[in-house]
C-alpha cells in the first residue's frame, strides 16, 4: 500500500511534457503529482528494418504534408520511445522510493530442545513509518510457555500472551527530513526530470523530421526545374532534326543543342539521386503503424514548399517565455531542486538525535509461570539521545551540496545567456532569409523574363542557340536560387521554433 505524500516543498512535474506528447496518447495532461500513463502499445521493432516503399493506396498517394511526418515522428521515432522507456524506468524508481515507507510484519518463534529449562516462545509484530515525520507506529503481540532462567524473567507472558502498541517520534533529527522522505522526493523530481527529458528529445526529433521533409519536397522542386529544362532542349531537338532534313539549318546545330541535352540530363540524374537521399533520410521520420520507416514515393512529392512557420514577434516577452518553455533550463531548475532537499537533509545532520518513545503493553489470560507481576496495562516512556561531537561528516556533506547548488546556479545563468544570444541570432538569420528570399524571386522574374525574351529572338533568328541556351539555363539557375532560398527561410523559421519550445510549431500539441 503507498503511504501518504510526506509535506513539503515537493517539485513541481514537467507539465511541457504532458502538454507536448498528450496528442499522442503518450503522457496525461493532468498537473503535479498525478503519474504518467504507461507509452503507446505500438513499440518500436526490436531489430533495425530495412526502409521500405510506401504503400500504394489512394491515402498513400495524396501529397505528403508536414504534420502526417511530425504525427509520424512523434509517435513511433525511437529516440522518443527510448525516452519515454526512461519515464518509466523513473517511475519504478518512484515506487521503490515508496516502498520505504511500507507496512513491516515480522515474526519469530523459539524452543530450547535441551538443557535445564524448556521455555518457548512466539512473537509477531508489525511496524508502520510515518509518511510525514519522523518516526514509526508499532504494535505486536508474544506468548511464552514453559520455564526460563531468572535472568530471561522479561519473557515470561501470562497464558493469553502480551499485547504491545508503542510509537517512535523523532524529535530534532529526522524530524522536518530523513532519509525515506528524501529518497521520495527524488524520485518523484527524477520522473519530472525524465518526462523533461524526454520533451527535450521530442523538440530534437520533431526539428529533424520537419527539415528532412523540407529538403525532400526542395529537392523535388529543383529536379521538377531540370525536368522542365530538359523537356525544352528535347522538344527543340525535334524541331531541328525535322529543319536540317529540310536544308533549313546547318547540321552543327543538332549536335550543339545534343551537348545541352546532354547536360540537362545530368542534372535531372544528380537531381533524382538527391531526391531519392533525401526520401531515405525523411524515412527515419515517416513511419508505418508498425513503426518500420517507409519511403515516400515522389508520387507523394507537394507542389510547392509551405509558407514559413508563424513566429512570435521578437522581444523581451518572447524571450522570456522562450526561457519559461524551454526543456533544458526546466532540467537545471529540478536537479537544483534536488541539490537544495539534499542540503536540507544534510544539515539535518548536525542536529542531535533526540527520540521519544511512547509504550503501552498488556498481558492476557491467566497467570503464567512467570507470577502475577504481568498483570494489568504497562506504559513506558523514554527518551534517547545521541549526536557526533565533531560533526566532520555533516560539514562535510554540506560544504558539498552547497557547492553543487552554487554550480547549478552558474550552468543556469549561463544556458538563459546562451539561449538569449541564440534567439538573437536566430532572429538574423529570419530577417536575412527574408531578404534573400524577395531578391531570389526577383532576380527568378528577371531570369524566366530574359529567357522567354531570347527564345523568341531566336525563332524570329535575331539570336543563336549558345545565347537562348545560357538564358534558359540561367533562369533554371535562378528558379533553383529562389528554391534554396525560402527552404533557408523555412529553416530558420523552424530553428526559431525549436529554441523557443513552441510545441504547437512544431507538432508537439495541437494549436491553441
Amino acid at each position: 500500500m503507498a503511504p501518504d505524500r510526506p509535506a513539503g516543498p515537493g517539485p513541481a512535474r514537467a507539465g511541457l511534457l504532458a502538454l507536448a506528447l498528450l496528442p499522442a496518447g503518450l503522457l496525461p495532461a493532468t498537473p503535479l503529482p498525478a503519474q504518467p500513463a504507461a507509452p503507446p502499445s505500438t513499440p518500436a521493432p526490436a531489430t533495425p528494418a530495412p526502409a521500405t516503399p510506401a504503400p500504394s493506396t489512394r491515402a498513400a498517394e495524396a501529397p505528403l504534408g508536414l504534420a502526417e511526418v511530425l504525427e509520424s515522428s512523434r509517435l513511433h521515432a525511437p529516440q522518443v520511445l527510448e525516452a519515454l522507456a526512461r519515464v518509466r524506468a523513473a517511475e519504478g524508481r518512484r515506487t521503490e522510493a515508496e516502498g520505504a515507507f511500507d507496512t513491516i510484519v515480522s515474526g519469530t518463534a523459539e524452543t530450547r530442545l535441551s538443557g535445564t529449562y524448556d521455555g518457548r516462545q512466539l512473537a509477531a509484530s508489525v511496524t508502520r513509518p510515518f509518511a510525514t515525520r519522523g518516526g514509526q507506529l508499532y504494535a505486536g503481540y508474544r506468548v511464552s510457555g514453559g520455564d526460563f532462567p531468572t535472568y530471561e524473567d522479561e519473557t515470561f507472558t501470562n497464558r493469553g500472551g502480551e499485547l504491545k502498541v508503542g510509537a517512535l517520534f523523532a524529535l530534532l533529527r529526522d524530524r522536518a527530513i530523513d532519509e525515506r522522505r528524501f529518497g521520495l522526493f527524488r524520485a518523484e523530481t527524477g520522473i519530472a526530470l525524465a518526462e523533461t527529458e524526454t520533451l527535450l528529445v521530442a523538440i530534437a526529433v520533431q526539428r529533424r523530421a520537419l527539415g528532412a521533409w523540407l529538403d525532400w519536397v526542395a529537392a523535388g522542386q529543383k529536379l521538377r526545374v531540370y525536368r522542365n529544362l530538359l523537356a525544352i532542349a528535347e522538344e527543340r531537338q525535334d524541331g531541328f532534326r525535322r529543319q536540317v532534313r529540310e536544308g533549313a539549318r546547318p547540321q552543327i546545330i543538332v549536335t550543339e543543342n545534343e551537348q545541352a541535352i546532354l547536360r540537362r540530363q545530368a542534372l535531372v540524374v544528380d537531381s533524382e539521386r538527391a531526391l531519392e537521399a533525401a526520401a531515405v533520410r525523411l524515412s527515419f521520420f515517416l513511419r508505418g503503424a508498425d513503426g518500420r520507416p517507409l519511403v515516400p514515393p515522389e508520387a507523394r512529392l507537394p507542389a510547392a514548399l509551405p509558407p514559413p512557420l508563424p513566429l512570435e514577434p521578437a522581444g523581451p516577452r518572447r524571450t522570456a517565455r522562450a526561457l519559461d518553455a524551454r526543456p533544458d533550463l526546466r532540467a537545471l531548475d529540478l536537479r537544483l531542486a534536488q541539490a537544495t532537499e539534499q542540503l536540507r537533509l544534510d544539515e539535518n545532520l548536525r542536529k542531535p538525535r533526540i527520540d521519544l518513545k511512547v509504550e503501552a503493553s498488556r498481558d492476557i489470560g491467566l497467570e503464567g509461570l512467570g507470577g502475577g507481576s504481568r498483570s494489568g496495562t504497562e506504559t513506558k516512556v523514554g527518551l534517547a539521545f545521541s549526536v557526533p561531537l565533531e560533526q566532520r561528516t555533516a560539514s562535510g556533506r554540506i560544504a558539498a551540496t552547497r557547492a553543487e547548488i552554487q554550480a547549478f546556479e552558474l550552468r543556469r545563468r549561463q544556458l538563459e545567456e546562451e539561449i538569449a544570444i541564440a534567439l538573437d541570432a536566430l532572429d538574423a538569420d529570419v530577417r536575412a532569409t527574408r531578404r534573400l528570399v524577395e531578391l531570389a524571386a526577383r532576380e527568378r522574374e528577371a531570369a524566366v523574363e530574359l529567357a522567354r525574351a531570347e527564345r523568341r529572338r531566336f525563332a524570329l533568328g535575331a539570336s543563336d542557340l549558345f545565347l537562348t541556351t545560357l538564358r534558359e539555363e540561367a533562369a533554371a539557375d535562378a528558379e533553383v536560387r529562389a528554391i534554396e532560398a525560402v527552404l533557408r527561410q523555412a529553416a530558420a523559421h523552424a530553428d526559431v521554433a525549436a529554441a523557443t519550445a513552441d510545441l504547437a510549431a512544431l507538432g508537439l500539441r495541437p494549436p491553441a
